[in-house]
């Protein structure tokens, strides 16, 4: 099995949320090193053409030769899933400059999280 890190770009069934259907399709590792190694998994954050109607929080990848995405392409932060770390196929990486605007988006949307359980100690 392949080892993947934070920011690569892989290709994996990702399921869709409005239809019982997985599709190979690319998206970004942002969780994976100890997930991984513990219990085989990966969070993956959805990765779309440019071409799609836009979601707030959509961040537009600058740079495709690096990624190993054939078309303009976007990190949709907001469409997150848990996959087996087997079913993924190492395409490229996120360009450094596209992975603060991802964090920070990925941070806004886990802030009412992190911020419930600060309240909760």
């Amino acid at each position: 099995m392949a080892s993947f890190e934070i920011w690569d770009i892989v290709k994996v069934p990702f399921p869709y949320t409005d239809r019982p259907v997985r599709q190979r399709r690319p998206a970004l590792v942002i969780a994976a090193g100890q997930l991984a190694e513990e219990y085989g998994l990966l969070w993956v954050a959805m990765i779309t053409s440019a071409a799609n109607r836009g979601w707030d929080g959509d961040v537009l990848i600058s740079n495709n030769r690096a990624t190993g995405l054939p078309i303009p392409s976007i990190v949709r932060p907001a469409k997150i899933a848990t996959l087996d770390a087997s079913d993924a196929e190492p395409l490229g990486k996120l360009p450094s400059r596209d992975r603060v605007s991802v964090a920070k988006c990925l941070a806004a949307l886990l802030a009412p999280v992190l911020a419930s359980q600060r309240r909760r100690h």
